[in-house]
């Protein structure tokens, strides 16, 4: 599937779902046959299951870890 436009969406705010709401997209965009990127700022080190299992949607969908 091929499109001449990207799209960028941003989730903020306090609280929570801003990760369920990002990866329901993700997942959407990804079973449409679409290439996915994420960036997900965090806050310090910790290790979550995100990252692991984004490693199983490659090469369709990328995430990338940044913060503290």
């Amino acid at each position: 599937m091929s499109s001449d436009k990207g799209l960028v969406i941003v989730y903020t705010g306090k609280g929570k779902g801003k990760t369920t709401a990002a990866l329901g997209v993700v997942l959407r965009a990804v079973g449409h046959g679409y290439k996915v990127g994420m960036i997900q700022f965090i806050k310090g080190e910790w290790y979550y299951g995100e990252l692991t299992s984004s490693k199983r949607l490659e090469p369709e969908f990328e995430m990338i870890a940044a913060g503290k």
